[in-house]
């Protein structure tokens, strides 16, 4: 399958805002990177322009046309809406500016949108159809054909303007490329399926071909501008309503609307079967093609686009006469087929087991928060279902989750836990602090930890940003002794502390302490005491007691080594 579209990883930043403004859902989640689902996508760009990290990748045949122009020979068939991306209002400037890059010629595709209004008003006067949508956007059709076969029997079966163009190309010369340029990523799938257009190049593609070969627009001399048949109203094509406009007179039977934006036409088509009598024109665009999303970005966007092409078309309509338009004879008639997706369709029991996975039970439980992406809970668990979404996606769950572990962590740790503000005040604090804190109070949030813990140590660290790691102190209201760890948050925004207690540890070592010494004190009398026996039996035997001082001062050092020194 040919890859259109699709996002740089390195740029994707796990946000969903692609998926959550993609009409048809065709953007799947991958290692936390968006994905194209090519089976579901409707090429209508979007996500590219909502993109917060411009991390679209629109597939360009630059390097294909460079090919074919080095063959000759090759024909340019110029989307109208070139006049408000290059800011021109004269043709014959891109006509010249594209004979440098090596094109044999160039002509407007409106001149093919002229074919394709006939044929709509040869429809309408038929009277056959209950409502009729216009087949001019790609995007729109391939919504149809894949979500919307009911509407299949509206969509009106004539060519789009390109591959009508394309038509009329090769029929004055067999032997001719052609290549379509305009701002829609949908073109090259449907001029790859055309069969009779051979190459597509963006807006953006073309700006850069110039830009390479140096050809300024705005130094090139202007031409005269000469259209073939008179007037060509369907230059109003890129602009919304710009298909109605096309037409010298409205057709009996029918209103004529207009609906811009995916969204929008989702919105028609799914109640399409309520209406009656309606002439739609649907663009995928907010504000039609004048807004694609290969179009080139200018000052005041689509609103001054609008304007351009109103005033090039009236400058067309006040120095050219109006002259009779003969349809062609070339056979224009495109049948819209159903296309196909590649889904799953999991049952009732899977969604229920998935949904379960993120703790929806109950029809309350469902938040259709569309954080996700996703419009419902019940639409992110078929996306599960398919591999194009994780069960981590739910915020809310997820949110849920990690703040449940982190206060069960918190609160079943072994140590005290204080979490402060800039201010020292008590932010979060768990069962073991108020234990050796000695606080009886249920909430103390928001409080000041100088109520119950003097808390130079914590002015200290915050003001020298500086940590203290295992401080020993007594706390006098519980008799209690804790080591104290306190670590300054990044970027100042407060601290918090560990209090390992070490009351059983420090009392252990200090009856030791005391045992200890009541031992030298017992030893010291015994070896007193002993002195005075061996004195005594000297003194009576004669003989000397060198030794058995020895003896015992060695014994009393000994006791004294082992108490450390005390």
């Amino acid at each position: 399958m040919i890859r259109y579209l699709d996002f740089k990883d390195a740029r994707c930043k796990d946000c969903y805002k692609c998926l959550r403004e993609c009409p048809v859902k065709a953007i799947k989640v991958v290692d936390h990177h968006a994905k194209i689902i090519e089976s579901r996508c409707i090429l209508c760009g979007h996500c590219t322009k909502v993109c917060p990290q411009n991390a679209k990748s629109v597939h360009t045949e630059r390097g294909e046309v460079e090919q074919l122009l080095k063959g000759g020979n090759v024909i340019a068939s110029v989307a109208p809406s070139f006049v408000s991306s290059f800011n021109l209002q004269d043709f014959s400037v891109m006509k010249l500016a594209l004979g440098r890059l090596g094109f044999a010629d160039a002509e407007e595709t409106s001149v093919g949108a002229r074919e394709v209004t006939a044929q709509y008003k040869k429809l309408l006067e038929g009277g056959k159809y209950k409502n009729f949508i216009t087949s001019c956007c790609p995007a729109v059709n391939t919504m149809i054909e894949l979500y919307y076969p009911k509407a299949l029997q509206y969509l009106a079966p004539v060519d789009s303007p390109m591959v009508a163009h394309a038509k009329m190309i090769r029929k004055k010369r067999p032997d001719a490329k052609v290549v379509f340029i305009g701002p829609c990523i949908a073109k090259k799938r449907e001029a790859q399926e055309s069969g009779v257009v051979d190459g597509v190049l963006t807006f953006e593609d073309l700006s850069a071909m110039f830009a390479d070969s140096g050809i300024v627009l705005d130094e090139i001399a202007r031409l005269p501008v000469h259209t073939e048949g008179g007037v060509n109203r369907a230059k109003y094509y890129p602009i919304s309503r710009g298909i109605i406009k096309s037409f010298e007179n409205y057709i009996d039977g029918y209103e004529f609307v207009a609906v811009d934006g995916a969204k929008k036409c989702k919105e028609v088509l799914e109640n399409i079967e309520s209406l009656s009598g309606m002439f739609i024109e649907m663009n995928s665009c907010d504000s039609a093609c004048v807004n694609g999303p290969c179009s080139l970005a200018l000052k005041a966007g689509a609103l001054k686009a609008n304007a351009d092409i109103r005033k090039y078309v009236n400058k067309d309509l006040q120095e050219h006469a109006s002259a009779e338009f003969t349809p062609s004879e070339i056979d224009f008639t495109c049948v819209r087929e159903r296309r196909r997706t590649e889904d799953f369709i999991p049952t009732d029991r899977q969604l229920s087991e998935i949904l379960a996975k993120t703790g929806k039970t109950k029809p309350e439980d469902m938040l259709n928060c569309g954080a996700c992406g996703y419009d419902t809970c019940l639409e992110k668990a078929w996306a599960v279902a398919n591999g194009y979404a994780n069960i981590d996606m739910c915020v809310p769950f997820m949110r849920e989750r990690a703040e449940s572990m982190s206060y069960e962590i918190i609160q079943t740790s072994p140590n005290g836990i204080v979490l402060l503000d800039n201010d020292l005040n008590i932010l979060e604090i768990n069962n073991k602090a108020k234990e050796l804190l000695g606080i009886r109070d249920y909430d103390i949030k928001g409080k000041g930890i100088f109520h119950y813990f003097n808390p130079t140590d914590f002015v200290l660290a915050a003001q020298d940003h500086k940590n203290i790691y295992n401080k020993k102190v007594f706390l006098e209201k519980t008799s209690s002794y804790i080591e104290l760890t306190i670590i300054v948050l990044k970027d100042n925004k407060g601290t918090y502390a560990v209090m390992k207690d070490i009351t059983q540890e420090t009392k252990s070592e200090e009856q030791l302490d005391k045992v200890k010494l009541e031992t030298l004190a017992t030893t010291d009398e015994v070896i007193k005491k002993q002195m005075r026996v061996a004195q005594e039996i000297a003194s009576l035997l004669g003989e000397t007691t060198a030794e058995t001082k020895v003896a015992l001062l060695k014994l009393k050092k000994t006791l004294q080594g082992d108490d450390g020194g005390k």
